[in-house]
């Protein structure tokens, strides 16, 4: 098992999240957004998107991530005093995406978009993905993926 305490806040600059979301209030959606993350450090890029959700999502405690986006790192990730448990998944639920879950909210699908794209490109699916009339936010999706609430 191997755990990973982020490294304080003031280590280095943060830039900020590349993040979109879908607006608040919208309905079902199997994906809630795109976030375009700088590099496939998990360990790195996890808690500065943590900060950005904490507002909407509250405090998330379980990450599933997608295996072959990420370089190799930890299964927990110690953030002050709270722990995020970090699953790999190596099969098709989590293609391409980050699913959160935090206690009593519920949980935040995003599409994530790798750290090499170009610009323009990522742009775009991150504009879609924030679309409520179509985008990435469809409420149609593969069995045990299914639709859930925004919180509100």
């Amino acid at each position: 098992m191997t755990i990973t305490s982020a490294p304080a806040a003031t280590a280095r600059p943060v830039l900020p999240t590349r993040l979109a979301l879908l607006p608040q209030g919208t309905g079902l959606h199997r994906i809630d957004g795109a976030w375009w993350p700088r590099t496939r450090h998990l360990a790195d890029e996890l808690p500065p998107l943590l900060d950005t959700l904490a507002p909407r999502w509250g405090r998330i405690t379980r990450v599933t991530v997608d295996n072959a986006m990420w370089h190799t790192g930890p299964n927990r990730l110690v953030l002050g005093r709270r722990v995020i448990h970090i699953s790999r998944s190596v099969g098709m639920g989590h293609h391409r995406s980050v699913c959160l879950l935090a206690l009593g909210t519920g949980r935040c699908d995003l599409r994530v978009i790798a750290p090499d794209t170009p610009p323009d490109q990522a742009e775009h699916i991150m504009s879609a993905a924030s679309r409520a009339d179509g985008g990435t936010g469809a409420p149609a999706g593969p069995a045990g993926y299914g639709p859930h609430r925004l919180p509100t």
